[in-house]
């Protein structure tokens, strides 16, 4: 089982699947220097999104974060990586707990910067929540 399969992390691993990874980059630095807790959010909120629309089979919105703790900082260069792993499924809502690591200096130490929970409810095309399909 290779990490992104992987759902254990008491060494250290990260758990869940790996669903987004994106470079830090000058412009999403705060003013000491750090990138800015919102762009790391983001990028959080993207790759749930990402595993949400999976499991709903369409169209999902962000409806609350949850329990979103800010571990370590992220530095300009670092290699952003999100793992995501859907912790629960309702009629109309998916929640998705997820683990951002960064990779320092591109390919060196792997830390764990960021962890939280996402809530995203299932859409119709009209807008409206709708039933969640059973999984196959």
């Amino acid at each position: 089982m290779s990490v992104a399969e992987s759902h254990a992390s008491p060494n250290g691993e990260p758990k869940g699947t790996l669903t987004i990874r994106t470079l830090a980059m000058p412009a999403d630095t705060n003013p000491a220097g750090d990138i800015f807790g919102g762009w790391v959010m983001s990028q959080m909120d993207i790759a749930g999104a990402i595993a949400a629309i999976e499991r709903a089979a369409g169209r999902v919105v962000t409806v609350a974060v949850e329990g979103m703790t800010f571990i370590a900082p992220v530095k300009v260069g670092d290699i952003l990586c999100v793992y995501t792993h859907i912790e629960k499924v309702g009629n109309t809502s998916v929640t998705v707990a997820m683990e951002a690591w960064a990779r320092r200096n591109r390919l060196g130490d792997r830390v764990k910067v960021t962890d939280g929970r996402f809530i995203y409810v299932a859409l119709d095309e009209q807008g409206n929540k709708r039933k969640i399909p059973a999984e196959h």
